[in-house]
């Protein structure tokens, strides 16, 4: 069978990837943090008006509201979510505390908890609230805390220890991954590239700098298959 012909791009970068991946970090970090503080105003300005305590749109019957504030938290939290964890990928924390690894990997599935769950306990609890609205926004809220939970955790952390592995192991070889693909090859000919018609080739820094921080599964299996022969 023929081999498919694919345009292949030489990655290049002009910048130290130590400096550059501080630097990006920092950017997600605070957008990160923004939107989640974002997230928790949206949650205060709803148990406001479960409260009763203020009256945002007179025109808008609070039900509405509340669900409208109850559907902004959720956006800011997964939007807050996802920087979150792609600055995790860039700049991973260490495994060695596994309790620290995995709250430092999934604050976003944290802060969708403190996001929704107040807001969740203080409607069932205020008598002063209808059951209509009580059922309705419940409802909501817990749907929401669930979107915005599974979006938020991470069920794949990259470690520290995990990323200097892969570095070392694979500094001065060749590897290649496509733009919009989530990890490297190591094989220019690996099944799961023959859709691609158009492959980026560098070395393993700027693979990590792309965002292709794991080796594709099938590489790896041939890599264990190969080993296993010798």
């Amino acid at each position: 069978m023929a081999k498919k012909e694919r345009k292949i791009v030489s990655a290049s970068t002009g910048k130290s990837s130590t400096k550059r991946e501080k630097k990006s970090t920092a950017g997600l970090r605070i957008g990160a943090v923004l939107l989640w503080i974002a997230a928790i105003a949206m949650e205060v300005l709803a148990i406001l008006l479960v409260l009763g305590t203020i009256s945002l749109i007179n025109t808008i019957p609070t039900l509405y509201q509340m669900i409208g504030l109850l559907v902004l938290d959720l956006i800011f939290v997964i939007i807050g979510s996802q920087l979150w964890k792609k600055a995790n990928h860039i700049n991973p924390a260490s495994e060695k505390n596994k309790l620290a690894f995995w709250m430092w990997n999934n604050m976003g599935f944290i802060i969708s908890i403190i996001a929704f769950v107040p807001f969740i306990v203080i409607l069932l609890l205020n008598k002063d609230t209808d059951k209509k609205t009580k059922a309705i926004c419940t409802a909501v809220a817990a749907i929401a805390l669930a979107i915005g939970g599974l979006a938020s955790y991470d069920f794949d952390p990259l470690s520290l220890e995990e990323q200097t592995a892969i570095i070392e192991e694979y500094t001065g070889t060749t590897v290649y991954w496509t733009k919009y693909g989530k990890v490297f090859h190591n094989d220019v000919d690996c099944s799961s590239l023959n859709r691609s018609d158009e492959l980026i080739e560098g070395n393993i820094e700027q693979a990590t700098e792309a965002g292709k921080y794991r080796l594709c599964k099938k590489c790896e299996s041939r890599v264990a298959t190969e080993t296993t022969e010798e």
